[in-house]
């Protein structure tokens, strides 16, 4: 029995075929990495702006709260003096009448302050009483 073994023009075909299913695997698999990688160049940059914008915002947010400060602490002390409460109680009335009048905190201690300067210059000073005398 003799058995008939490729010559080596067979086995060069052989190592042919294989070497070009292993090039066309690690083509695939390199297309599927630059997919891979460029969605997650994509996620980075947008990643960056949503951090960027989160930055910016609670900058904004950080502005508007020690802009709205003074304001909420002129209203407390109002409170304070005209009711006799704690600041931690002047700010929960103030909380609590911002909720019912679906008003932010700022708006309604604003209005507080605005009317009490108001109701000031409208009520004759203790100068100018004394000047009336």
């Amino acid at each position: 029995m003799t058995t008939s073994r490729p010559g080596p023009d067979g086995d060069l075909a052989e190592r042919i075929a294989a070497a070009r299913r292993q090039v066309e695997a690690n083509v695939e698999r390199l297309s599927a990495t630059r997919s891979e990688l460029e969605a997650t160049r994509q996620q980075v940059r947008v990643g960056r702006k949503e951090r960027e914008i989160m930055h910016d915002s609670a900058f904004a947010r950080l502005a508007a709260r020690l802009e709205s400060q003074p304001v909420i602490e002129q209203a407390k002390g109002i409170l304070i003096a005209q009711v006799g409460c704690t600041p931690d109680e002047a700010f929960a009335m103030l909380r609590a009448a911002s909720q019912r009048a679906n008003v932010r905190v700022r708006d309604l201690a604003r209005d507080i302050v605005d009317r009490a300067a108001s109701a000031g210059s409208s009520a004759p000073s203790t100068s100018q009483q004394r000047v009336g005398r």
